[in-house]
């Protein structure tokens, strides 16, 4: 899968041939091969170009066609069950965690300082690490409770509620806006009824007759689906903003890399001028950022080379590249 490639890239990238490196190669070779065997009846030519690539053209043995290969029998003993179910999960907080960034509005190369998480499922920190690293922030703390970050506010279902009580829609609108989110949705999840008091009279509704919302408590963005329930803190220190500008300063040094048609292992140099506010960054973090594009050295208010201007997180600021021999 490309989440499979995409988390596996710096055991690819890894130097020289250390075991896990081979081990990360040698599982993608197996899956890669297996699976062009067993999709090879639905789509033939595709799979016996892979075949021929991966296969034939290392081992001259191997049958001529991959249409003249044995049909892959699984070997369930290589399944791991445990395995799959933390990455089901890990896969799920990331999404989520990912629509909480979107509706807060924060990049993902913004670092994030926490995340809470309520589940039924704790991770072990091998996966808990994963989620981290994919969402970009700083710790993940899983809780019991979250109600200090999120609320429910409620509304009655029009099409179900209005036939049932017809001109007492007004007072159960109100009645409604004045609850206390999380002891109605305490009780709703509970007894699978609300009961509200509307001019003295008992009005029971039911999960069918609300259109329940999270509302967001300031400073906190989250997102529920079951029994789960993700919490980011959007709060950014200085020190988070800084650290947002630099992973930004990287992603265009690298994007202009590729632009100039540079080699993977050029090393560079970069130039920079006309931003104060970025040289400064620059300057603090300028070990992090040469280690990270492969440059050897950085010239300040100049530059040369394949050039571009660019806007980071408002800031203008021109760049350049330039490939040393």
């Amino acid at each position: 899968s490309n989440w499979y490639v995409r988390r596996s890239r710096e055991r690819f990238w890894a130097k020289g041939m250390e075991q896990d490196k081979i081990n990360a190669y040698m599982t993608l070779y197996t899956a890669l091969v297996t699976v062009a065997k067993v999709a090879a009846p639905m789509i033939p030519f595709m799979t016996e170009d892979i075949y021929q690539n991966l296969v034939r053209s290392i081992d001259k043995e191997a049958p001529e066609s991959i249409h003249l290969c044995d049909f892959p029998v699984a070997d369930e003993a290589l399944i791991d069950r445990e395995l799959e179910e933390n990455m089901d999960e890990v896969l799920k907080l990331v999404v989520m965690g990912r629509a909480c960034r979107n509706t807060a509005n924060i990049k993902n190369r913004q670092p994030i300082g926490k995340m809470f998480v309520k589940s039924s499922v704790t991770l072990p920190e091998f996966y808990q690490e994963i989620v981290e690293e994919e969402l970009n922030v700083k710790e993940m703390e899983f809780t019991d409770d979250v109600r200090a970050f999120t609320s429910y506010t409620f509304k009655p279902q029009l099409k179900t509620v209005g036939p049932k009580y017809g001109k007492m829609l007004g007072g159960i609108k109100a009645a409604l806006e004045n609850l206390d989110g999380n002891k109605a949705m305490d009780e709703l999840n509970e007894t699978g009824s609300l009961k509200l008091d509307v001019n003295g009279q008992e009005v029971t509704l039911f999960k069918e007759d609300l259109l329940i919302d999270m509302a967001q408590m300031e400073g906190y963005v989250s997102e529920a689906d079951n029994d789960v329930t993700v919490v980011l803190d959007t709060n950014l220190t200085p020190e988070l903003i800084e650290e947002g500008f630099v992973r930004e300063i990287i992603s265009k040094i690298q994007t202009m890399r590729k632009e100039a048609g540079f080699e993977v292992m050029d090393k560079i140099q970069i130039s920079l001028a006309d931003n104060q506010v970025i040289e400064g960054i620059f300057r603090v973090h300028e070990k992090e950022i040469k280690s990270e594009v492969l440059a050897e050295n950085v010239v300040y208010n100049e530059v040369s080379g394949y050039t571009k201007e660019w806007k980071i997180n408002s800031e203008n600021v021109k760049l350049g590249v330039e490939k040393l021999s």
